[in-house]
């Protein structure tokens, strides 16, 4: 089975890194996955040709296209774009084009993925089935009604199946899109798209840690355009909280944060030898798995690792839509997490809370973490029927 997925992320990085778990899952099966956003560095799955669009991002209110190339005009980039695209598809002819997020949301990108689903539907790429694969909490619009019309205009004549990434148990998707029942391709619960820790990679941790009996923290903030009133917050609580308790604490600033912003969490780390700061790490799961507590956002990606490695976090949801939010609050009256807000983060008070989090357990939830295979084994159902 061949697949070219199209993920086309604008503000952090958890859409990439939650499509490349499905890539995982896929394993048996080779996959061409189409990006378009800035370029984020991982190591790609030996079944994965990764094929970077010219690179687009969006400005902070969502509203116009702002090109990744220097000196680049957004039109010209479009037209590029989408005749790159179209030769993508012709090249590869693939049974199964899955297509993150749309038509629940992304819709500026309308524009290179509709001429595309058209082709799918003619016929044009060969028999090919056309997949959504979406999260499972949407982001709110003033305009529901109008939204859901939208959704099911772009997403009824064009797909054949909806992967929801989600455990019903947790979120169920009618609870963020109303016209569930007018939604025409079937629809799939996948269980949560969780990634699976490698012992191999956490034990090579554990060895240059050396932490021995210093509980370990870890406090991050995905890709790091957002969060910085966090990292903040902890950087001035961690040395409080180490007359205490002491501990170990890595940052994680996230590969986008300004340089700015680097350098300043750098340097106020410098006088405290408990404290390093970096951006990035291909590593993040092993940390969790050694870690005693996580200070983090409240992402997708971040939440499932946490629930994978039963690590406790303190969790600052994202406020600026429901999603991270009302995810985090679930988890939380089920005993996952404590869910902290902008009041948490005066130095001295998030310290008291980071040491009563030291001595919390988190609460088994029994929820599907096993979305990746999942999906494998419902794309190569779909397959078999065609």
């Amino acid at each position: 089975m061949r697949i070219v997925f199209y993920c086309q992320h604008v503000l952090g990085v958890g859409h990439m890194f939650r499509s490349l778990e499905i890539v995982k899952g896929l394993k048996d099966h080779e996959v061409i996955l189409v990006t378009g956003g800035a370029k984020v560095d991982f190591d790609p799955p030996a079944n994965m040709t990764q094929i970077q669009l010219p690179g687009l991002m969006m400005d902070s209110k969502f509203t116009r296209f702002i090109p990744l190339e220097e000196g680049a005009q957004v039109d010209e980039v479009l037209v590029r774009r989408l005749r790159q695209f179209k030769e993508i598809m012709a090249e590869y002819q693939p049974d199964i084009f899955m297509v993150e997020l749309f038509p629940f949301g992304r819709k500026k990108f309308r524009f290179e993925l509709l001429p595309i689903l058209k082709k799918v539907r003619k016929g044009e790429y060969g028999k090919c089935k056309a997949v959504c694969s979406v999260r499972d909490i949407l982001v709110e619009k003033d305009d529901m009604k109008r939204q859901v019309e939208r959704v099911h205009g772009y997403l009824n004549p064009n797909f054949d199946h909806v992967l929801v990434h989600s455990d019903p148990k947790l979120v169920k998707l009618d609870e963020t899109f109303p016209g569930v029942d007018g939604i025409v391709p079937e629809v799939h619960y996948t269980g949560y798209v969780a990634r699976q820790s490698d012992p191999i990679q956490t034990a090579a941790l554990t060895d240059e840690l050396n932490l021995g009996d210093t509980p370990l923290i870890v406090t991050s903030v995905g890709g790091g355009h957002i969060g910085h009133d966090m990292l903040t917050g902890v950087m001035g609580a961690s040395p409080k909280l180490n007359e205490t308790h002491p501990h170990k604490l890595v940052m994680f600033t996230g590969p986008y944060a300004t340089e700015d912003h680097f350098q300043e969490l750098k340097e106020q780390a410098a006088s405290h030898n408990h404290i390093t700061v970096k951006r990035f790490t291909k590593r993040f799961l092993a940390y969790l798995e050694l870690a005693r507590l996580s200070v983090s956002l409240g992402g997708y990606n971040t939440t499932m690792n946490l629930l994978a490695t039963n690590t406790f976090g303190l969790m600052y949801p994202f406020l600026q839509n429901r999603e991270q939010n009302m995810r985090a609050r679930r988890i939380e009256k089920k005993g996952g997490l404590r869910v902290i807000t902008s009041d948490d983060l005066e130095p001295t008070l998030l310290a008291s809370h980071m040491a009563k989090a030291l001595d919390m357990e988190a609460a088994p939830l029994g929820l599907d973490l096993n979305g990746g295979p999942n999906s494998a084994r419902i794309l190569e159902k779909v397959f078999a029927a065609m």
